[in-house]
């Protein structure tokens, strides 16, 4: 990591943070578009509270057999097969103890029910016992929700919650959910970043309904990472679902808050490529709450909408922000995107693709309604043969879809 820049005010309720990183071990190959898997620090503290409850020798060996992969689906990238390994390093590599909320494994995992039971089946406490007993018993399935689901207890508050559940690690290995990678869309261009890849991360931050703080733990690892300091980390390349386009292809952007982290690499690329070659136009739709807030690289977007730049309606693009708090009425990119009826019309006209990213709640199906709409009015087509249009669009790959929870 070589830059942590905080994007966001600091009194603002979000925290988004934009991420620098070099490549260290080779120059590493990647378009527009990919995505970027990080493999987060757990904290030291949370591992070392996990290993005194579960009995464990942290300085002890372990082998990991390919058996045993296949119960589990561990990652053998950074724990390879059949090879010794101390017993700490294991449990911080592979094993969720502190984050992941454990209903879809601890609970869920197979069968919820069963895990329940084994649990239970290792309890030494009457009380516990019973009470583990309870939910997997219909009577005690709101009960369950409440306590879990709800709270998004982590393995580790779960098994303090019933200290006399002392299970061997061979069934702990079972049913610890496994450390993911956490993926993130790439917001930069490696034309016009070589050598290096950047992130555009929101930091995750929720209250459970009886008032406990939770912090996403790749997000606020990253955020805490000092980039004086060097810090190595483990990553992995894959393609997204946004597909590089080529410089020739109208764009029409949508990505409201994080969502812009791809047109911002997008947008980087088209600069330099502007530099040798006839650019197509490029309208980007960007939305957040407060202009004085969370507007997300403010100056990059200005500075391309201006003086011939990619984004600028002399060069046939445009820029075009809703602040959905900055007035009473609520301002989303939709809104934005109607008043620009027409140019949206005559890109696709021009054979443009549309491309999508950011929260997958209601935002993705509410842009899809504008669109529908603004074709409706500008062709004087009905809204269903609008709709059958534009899901040819998605068969022929020029509308383009990627969202996050």
């Amino acid at each position: 990591m070589v830059k942590n820049c905080p994007l966001t005010r600091v009194s603002h309720e979000k925290d988004v943070r934009h991420f620098e990183f070099e490549f260290v071990s080779q120059v590493i190959q990647y378009e527009v578009g990919d995505v970027l898997e990080v493999l987060p620090s757990q904290n030291p503290a949370a591992v070392d509270t996990f290993i005194e409850r579960c009995n464990l020798d942290p300085e002890s060996f372990i082998t990991v057999h390919p058996r045993e992969m296949e119960n589990h689906h561990l990652d053998n990238r950074l724990t390879p097969l059949d090879v010794p390994i101390k017993l700490r390093t294991f449990v911080e590599l592979t094993m969720d103890v502190a984050s992941a909320s454990p209903r879809r494994y601890f609970f869920e995992a197979r069968s919820w029910f069963t895990l329940i039971k084994v649990m239970s089946f290792f309890a030494t406490a009457e009380h516990e016992k019973e009470r583990l007993q309870y939910f997997v018993s219909p009577e005690g399935r709101d009960d369950l929700y409440q306590y879990n689901q709800k709270e998004r207890r982590t393995v580790l508050e779960v098994l303090e919650d019933f200290p006399s559940v002392k299970m061997p690690f061979e069934w702990l290995v079972q049913l610890v959910p496994p450390l993911k990678n956490r993926a993130f869309s790439i917001s930069s261009s490696p034309l016009a970043h070589p050598n290096q890849v950047h992130l555009t991360v929101d930091v995750v931050s929720w209250t459970t309904p009886f008032k406990r703080k939770r912090r996403g733990l790749c997000s606020t690892w990253l955020a805490s990472l000092d980039p004086e300091q060097r810090i190595h980390i483990p990553v992995w390349f894959h393609k997204g679902l946004l597909p590089p386009p080529p410089h020739s292809l109208p764009l029409i952007l949508i990505g409201p808050g994080t969502g812009c982290a791809p047109f911002r690499g997008f947008v980087e690329e088209r600069a330099v490529q502007s530099q040798s070659s006839i650019i197509a136009p490029t309208l980007f739709f960007f939305g957040c709450r407060n202009k004085d807030n969370d507007f997300l690289y403010r100056d990059l977007w200005l500075s391309r909408s201006q003086n011939d730049g990619v984004l600028s309606e002399a060069k046939g693009g445009g820029f075009y922000a809703a602040f959905s708090r900055d007035q009473p009425q609520k301002v989303y990119v939709q809104h934005k995107m109607r008043e620009q009826s027409e140019r949206i019309w005559n890109l696709l006209c021009e054979g443009a693709a549309i491309y999508v990213a950011g929260s997958s709640t209601k935002m993705p199906s509410d842009v899809m309604v504008a669109l529908e709409e603004i074709i409706s009015k500008e062709s004087g087509t009905p809204r269903e043969s609008v709709a059958r249009w534009l899901r040819s669009l998605e068969k022929a790959g020029k509308y383009h879809v990627e969202a996050w929870s």
